[in-house]
């Protein structure tokens, strides 16, 4: 990612232009914004920098007209969708001699140290009043740890697509949460695009729960990632808030901390709960856990981001859209994940309703 890095300090992203109205602008939060972008933009971009607004923001443009991505902007694309398919196959592999709320601790030990040598470098504030350190808590409670933890659990219970599925619901969850805790207006639009997406869960699911009767496994495993999506749609919502103050937080030292707080949470929940701080010597347990800390938490976000800066957050989020289906892909080959014809049905219900929410 040095390529990027380069590029962007050298040329600072056009502004993104978003429609009042729109709705997708909720989907991306701090734990989607680890990446290298200059000062300027890191401390003024607002919150409508997130994926799920397709059609509310300008894509890059010369001369008004939308530009094809580059060979650089598909790379960035393809990194960005690759990295966020295979982490629910990396989550699935933790699991076992390690409890996840130690693996947790391993995770983002090794993210907050390099996202705190990214601030560092880069000369990012790093010192903040103790009211904003209790707002980088609650971030890491939030997000960057009891998510995880649940999603972490729900794979015990999963085949890893079906996880990528529900966590896909965040967009519509991050909508209806917006209009309950921050009074943001709700479209009709968006009521129609979560009855879809809810819709097309309800197919995928509905033949898993019933096929020997009713499954507790199973349903236990949507409970908890349903659960985890909520938790992570919270942290969006506390997001939001420092992000709408008046002097902005830079958002890279922003998650810095979260990561921190959220690893201290982790390691909290481990010791309350008596579990051993030890390590798994298997190649997959190591590969899986570097995978998650290194490309799924830092490096992904830092593709993405950029290619926001240079195609457009709209463009760029239909990332968000098409990892479900590659995660289920590699669900079917590494786990043997069966398709029906509900869970076809099902999955194309969900990424229409995303769809609609991005476009607001």
């Amino acid at each position: 990612m040095a390529h990027s890095a380069s590029d962007i300090s050298r040329q600072p992203p056009p502004p993104i232009r978003v429609a009042p109205s729109s709705k997708g602008d909720l989907a991306l939060t701090a734990f989607a914004r680890t990446a290298f972008i200059p000062n300027e933009t890191d401390t003024q971009s607002s919150i409508a920098e997130r994926p799920g607004q397709a059609a509310t923001s300008a894509p890059s443009q010369r001369g008004g007209t939308p530009q094809s991505f580059s060979k650089f902007d598909g790379l960035l694309f393809a990194l960005t969708v690759f990295a966020w398919s295979a982490s629910w196959y990396a989550i699935s592999l933790q699991p076992g001699l390690v409890a996840n709320e130690v693996s947790l601790v391993y995770r983002f030990a090794i993210a907050f140290v390099i996202m705190f040598a990214w601030a560092a470098l880069s000369g990012r504030q790093l010192r903040f009043a103790l009211k904003d350190h209790a707002a980088f808590a609650m971030l890491g409670v939030l997000i960057f740890s009891t998510n995880f933890l649940l999603f972490y659990y729900g794979s015990q219970y999963l085949v890893s697509g079906l996880l990528s599925v529900l966590f896909s619901l965040a967009s519509v969850f991050n909508v209806l949460l917006a209009t309950l805790i921050l009074q943001e207006p709700l479209s009709k639009k968006t009521i129609i695009a979560g009855l879809i997406g809810f819709s097309g869960i309800a197919l995928m699911f509905w033949p898993e729960i019933t096929k020997n009767g009713v499954d507790a496994n199973v349903l236990t495993g949507v409970a908890l990632c349903i659960s985890g999506t909520l938790f992570f749609c919270f942290g969006n919502m506390m997001s939001m808030r420092l992000q709408r103050r008046a002097i902005k937080i830079p958002l890279v030292s922003m998650n810095a901390w979260g990561m921190f707080y959220g690893c201290a949470w982790a390691a909290l929940l481990a010791l309350l709960q008596g579990k051993e701080f030890i390590y798994d010597p298997r190649p997959e347990y190591t590969v899986s856990l570097l995978f998650l800390a290194i490309i799924s938490t830092v490096l992904a976000f830092a593709a993405y981001l950029t290619l926001i800066g240079r195609v457009g957050a709209g463009r760029a989020g239909y990332a968000t859209v098409i990892f479900p289906i590659f995660a289920l892909l590699i669900s079917t080959f590494a786990e043997g994940y069966t398709w029906t014809l509900a869970a076809i049905v099902g999955l194309g219900l969900v990424i229409v309703g995303n769809i609609v929410v991005m476009r607001g």
